[in-house]
């Protein structure tokens, strides 16, 4: 298998064959990632693609599943992603999902008949990084998309049959905004309805341009307890109307939640409170990682 520079992926997809169809991302742009910035956005031959899924199913007697790489592999138009998820059905046939990092732009610019292509080719799930429901924080960090076309891709790509996990990022918005991008990410999960939504909490890399803001005190990190306080804010104002599966156990969250909503929602709402009167409950800044 070749790689072009680190390759990403979301942590569910930690057993997944990665193989990348595009060279980094076409936005490149936020404010808190250095995921891409070694990388200029292309895509990569067909040809090479292909070779690469052979060489894995010669090497590999089980792949089950396998994700698309890199950063939105779904700005690719059907022309080029029909062959490959065909070839998967064809030489896979025990794979039971494929799954791609997209733009909410991405959904968009696809019509409804092209998202059912892909769904019916094996396009099972697409992953979108929302960050935040507040159209202040959305353009503060740069994400060159707005809370109403986050939403209506979501629902777009869920409508055609095509699940979406959405991550959001706790922090983001630093001490001066954590209220409102709360309520804006807990009333937009509500109005999105995912399959998925997930919660990261902000770490950022020395050499990403939302450091130099935290460095001349532009924007000032929350502490611990005040991510809690974020998070409850933000369960507070999520009324999804079907189920969704809630994530805040990654590896960079302080505290580790997980539920089904509007089930669980009580239930994680009160571990926050114990959380936040026992400081025991939260992970050390040590063990954070991304």
């Amino acid at each position: 298998m070749r790689y072009e520079g680190n390759i990403f992926r979301p942590p569910s997809e930690a057993y997944s064959l990665l193989v990348q169809v595009t060279i980094g991302c076409t936005h490149n742009k936020c404010t808190f990632c250095s995921m891409y910035k070694d990388k200029k956005f292309r895509v990569r031959n067909l040809k090479e693609v292909l070779e690469d899924l052979e060489w894995a199913r010669a090497t590999y007697r089980k792949v089950e599943r396998i994700f698309l790489c890199d950063g939105d592999a779904l700005a690719l138009t059907n022309r080029k992603l029909m062959p490959i998820l065909e070839f998967i059905r064809k030489e896979f046939p025990e794979c039971q999902r494929v799954t791609v990092y997209a733009r909410a732009s991405d959904i968009l610019h696809k019509t409804e008949e092209e998202l059912k292509e892909l769904r019916a080719a094996g396009l099972t799930m697409v992953y979108v990084g929302a960050e935040s429901g507040s159209d202040e924080v959305l353009k503060q960090i740069h994400k060159g998309e707005t809370r109403a076309q986050l939403i209506e891709g979501v629902r777009k790509a869920e409508s055609c049959g095509i699940a979406v996990s959405v991550t959001f990022i706790s922090g983001l918005a630093g001490k001066a905004g954590w209220r409102d991008h709360a309520v804006q990410t807990g009333t937009m999960i509500s109005e999105m309805s995912p399959t998925y939504a997930s919660l990261l909490t902000l770490m950022v890399d020395p050499d990403v341009p939302i450091a130099e803001e935290i460095r001349s005190g532009r924007m000032q990190l929350l502490s611990p307890e005040e991510v809690l306080a974020e998070t409850r804010l933000l369960l507070e104002n999520t009324e999804v109307t079907r189920p969704c599966v809630f994530r805040s156990n990654h590896a960079s969250n302080y505290l580790s939640l997980r539920g089904d909503l509007p089930r669980d929602k009580g239930d994680m709402l009160a571990m926050i409170d114990r959380a936040m009167k026992d400081r025991g409950m939260l992970k050390e800044e040590r063990f954070r990682a991304l």
